[in-house]
């Protein structure tokens, strides 16, 4: 029996359903991390712009956590790609198929682990 070099239709719908589910747990995130960082900032306005701190690595903090989740939401919406081209799960480095138990750790993964491994 041969390899098989891409996900069924159907594999590619539930890792579609997967995706999206991750996708709107991440804007959630990136909602509540932008509120805080408005509150933030409304804080210290109201407490005369003095800033200790405290204050400014819990808004460090909060920007950190932001980023990371739009970086995140933008390498789901790339898989969702991938998913539309019928590449998703395909690792950019080897060609041979991401396993599906990677795939539902990471659903972004463009590599395999060892393509991952072999990067460092």
């Amino acid at each position: 029996m041969s390899e098989k070099t891409r996900y069924s239709d159907s594999e590619l719908l539930e890792f579609k359903e997967l995706i999206q589910k991750k996708m709107a747990k991440a804007k959630e995130q990136l909602t509540f991390y932008q509120e805080q960082i408005i509150n933030a900032g409304q804080n210290e306005e109201k407490y005369g712009g003095l800033e200790d701190g405290t204050m400014t690595s819990e808004k460090e903090a909060l920007n950190n956590y932001a980023a990371r989740e739009v970086k995140l939401i933008q390498n789901l919406e790339k898989a969702l790609i991938r998913i539309e081209n019928k590449t998703y799960g395909i690792c950019r480095e080897t060609g041979k198929l991401i396993p599906k138990e990677r795939l539902l750790a990471a659903p972004h993964a463009t590599l395999s682990i060892e393509a991952k491994k072999s990067q460092k």
